[in-house]
């Protein structure tokens, strides 16, 4: 017998409140991921937290590569977690691969989202023609062989370039750790999910109020996107935190926890 959502990803209801935060964590992280900002935020709103399936306590037995080859897949997830926690009119906080999941969430039942915050998150990593994404065809060609050929290693060296926070080592010991316990065969198809994703032609269709948070540096998703993001998504905001890297909520998590209750706050 399959599993309820709410078991199949780990989910978990933290604090009392009117409104509800969904945060949703980002690739090669788990809930735990928000470990600054959940209990913060728990002392005024409830807060939702849960694991993508593969990652995390999830259920691993509800992976698999066919269905999760498209963030879409991920987004049924969320509206299905939802739906059993009866859960409307969300303020969906989602890191990295989670800022379009929570995109492609809201086209389909926006009666679910009050609001998103998309915190690097981005609609698309491969460089096109006039459009930056941070990334050339190479550049993904050989993180995927990197992958591939010594998983260990490619997740030793790129937590650090991620993160950029030399001075806090910490923060890359921790983002290794998280792409470690990830299996590889899993890591690499989702690796593939993610950077091969297109969703710009999703972004205008977009009629929620959106928060667009974007670190000063980041390798994996240049201010430029975030940049874009705003523009295309109508009304939306964009903010940039007085951080570097990948993880802002890591790196600077009082900014980023202030931000989210200002934004959830805001009319």
């Amino acid at each position: 017998m399959s599993l309820a959502p709410s078991q199949r990803h780990h989910a978990r209801l933290l604090g009392a409140g009117d409104t509800t935060l969904v945060l949703a964590h980002g690739f090669g992280t788990d809930q735990t991921a928000w470990r600054n900002q959940a209990p913060v935020l728990a002392e005024r709103h409830r807060v939702l937290v849960f694991d993508h399936v593969g990652a995390g306590r999830s259920d691993l037995s509800a992976y698999s590569p066919r269905r999760y080859q498209s963030l879409r897949s991920y987004a049924m997830d969320v509206l299905n977690l939802l739906e059993e926690l009866a859960l409307e009119d969300v303020v969906y906080v989602g890191h990295s691969m989670s800022g379009m999941i929570g995109v492609l969430a809201a086209l389909e039942e926006p009666r679910r989202f009050r609001k998103l915050i998309l915190l690097g998150a981005s609609p698309r990593y491969l460089d096109d023609e006039g459009y930056e994404g941070g990334f050339k065809r190479a550049d993904l060609d050989g993180l995927y062989e990197a992958m591939q050929t010594n998983y260990h290693a490619w997740a030793s060296g790129f937590a650090p370039i991620a993160t950029a926070n030399p001075d806090k080592p910490d923060l890359a010991r921790d983002f290794a750790a998280g792409l470690l316990s990830l299996r590889p065969d899993i890591a690499l198809t989702v690796a593939h999910t993610i950077f091969e994703s297109d969703h710009r032609a999703d972004l205008p269709k977009l009629g929620i109020p959106t928060l667009v948070l974007q670190s000063q540096a980041d390798v994996a998703v240049p201010v430029a996107v975030g940049a874009f993001l705003a523009s295309r998504i109508p009304g939306a905001r964009l903010e940039v935190l007085d951080t570097t890297g990948h993880m802002p909520h890591w790196s600077a998590p009082e900014e980023v926890t202030n931000a989210l209750l200002s934004f959830a706050a805001s009319a």
